[in-house]
């Protein structure tokens, strides 16, 4: 692991390892604001406890933190993270909804950040650090797959060509010796 990102990952894996343990310690100082959105999604198969829903993103927070900032399964986590970092910013940030301007702009502020934090973590969810990636190493293997099929058919179709010459010579042989 390079120094850059031995220092990078634990940098943004803080602020979810901090904010995770906050939801998980206080759930309850958010369940107004994500009442709201746990009642959308409660048709979709989630939960619709409040406290519940803020408990799993922090726990996710947590967890996905802590593997990014020890470099343990770092894609998996950030995509964890991102995952969680939408709904958390599109219920934590509504700047389209307020009225004061001041609120409006300070709401914005942090709505880009968090998306910003977003963009961060795809960049890491896509970091293979110089080693190929999945997708590329089943390319890989299909084409060495489709390289091997068609060296098989093309080694079968020379054996059977050279089958039929050699039962042909015998046949031939058979037939001068009966003659």
């Amino acid at each position: 692991m390079t120094l850059v990102r031995r220092v990078a990952r634990p940098m943004l894996a803080a602020i979810f390892v901090a904010q995770g343990l906050e939801q998980l310690r206080h759930p309850a100082a958010l369940r107004e604001k994500v009442a709201p959105f746990a009642q959308k999604v409660a048709p979709l198969g989630l939960p619709d406890d409040p406290e519940l829903l803020v408990r799993a993103n922090g726990a996710t927070m947590v967890g996905g933190g802590a593997l990014l900032a020890t470099g343990r399964l770092p894609r998996v986590a950030a995509l964890a993270l991102a995952g969680s970092l939408a709904p958390t910013t599109y219920v934590g940030h509504p700047f389209w909804a307020e009225k004061d301007q001041t609120t409006r702009r300070t709401q914005r502020i942090q709505f880009l950040k968090n998306v910003g934090l977003i963009g961060g973590l795809l960049l890491a969810a896509v970091d293979t650090e110089g080693r190929p990636g999945l997708a590329y190493r089943a390319g890989l293997a299909s084409d060495s797959a489709r390289r091997s099929a068609k060296r098989a058919k093309r080694e079968a179709k020379h054996a059977a060509h050279a089958a039929r010459r050699e039962a042909k010579l015998a046949a031939s042989q058979a037939h001068d010796a009966l003659t």
